[in-house]
């Protein structure tokens, strides 16, 4: 294989994982900076990105206008995804999360609950195709922390998952020492 082959193949690849994920607009904001003549405003657009398969991504951007301020988001959520565990169609375990002021607590349900959530915290929880949920903001409603302080919590669910399955694979191999 030549190096055009190669080249040719990563992009189509990178093709493909930007086309199979959804992007959804959180929120988009004007927002200034005081200068010696005055006002100039931007604006600012937080994104969520995910293929409702486990992977999700947040991006925030400023641009002059809202649809570069969007697509540079785009390009931030793409470059910040984590695969998030999931338990069937729900979460293996609570968890809580703190960013900022916005303070947040994800607990799983039972099949057919539904994402019990306010609308951010929604948007990214759909978009990593959790569909059984219970969700509850506490202290701040920011969007941008509320966001913020839901992805903590999933890369928080991460860790305990990875936490406990080397846990469960000390005490294997502690049943499979003693019975030796």
């Amino acid at each position: 294989m030549n190096k055009e082959t190669v080249k040719t193949t990563k992009e189509e690849l990178n093709n493909q994982k930007s086309s199979e994920l959804e992007s959804r607009v959180i929120e988009i904001k004007r927002v200034a900076r005081v200068v010696a003549g005055g006002r100039r405003f931007r604006f600012r657009a937080t994104v969520v990105v995910g293929d409702s398969q486990g992977r999700v991504g947040i991006g925030v951007a400023k641009a002059n206008d809202v649809t570069t301020a969007i697509n540079k988001a785009n390009y931030c959520a793409e470059k910040n995804i984590i695969k998030v565990p999931r338990k069937g169609q729900t979460i293996p375990y609570y968890v809580e999360a703190t960013f900022g002021s916005a303070h947040i607590l994800l607990r799983p349900a039972s099949p057919g609950t539904g994402i019990i959530a306010g609308g951010p915290v929604r948007a990214v929880l759909e978009a990593a195709g959790i569909h059984d949920i219970l969700s509850k903001v506490l202290g701040s409603h920011n969007k941008i922390n509320n966001v913020k302080a839901t992805f903590k919590a999933l890369k928080m669910l991460k860790e305990l998952v990875e936490k406990d399955k080397s846990i469960k694979k000390d005490k294997i191999n502690k049943i499979k020492k003693g019975k030796e």
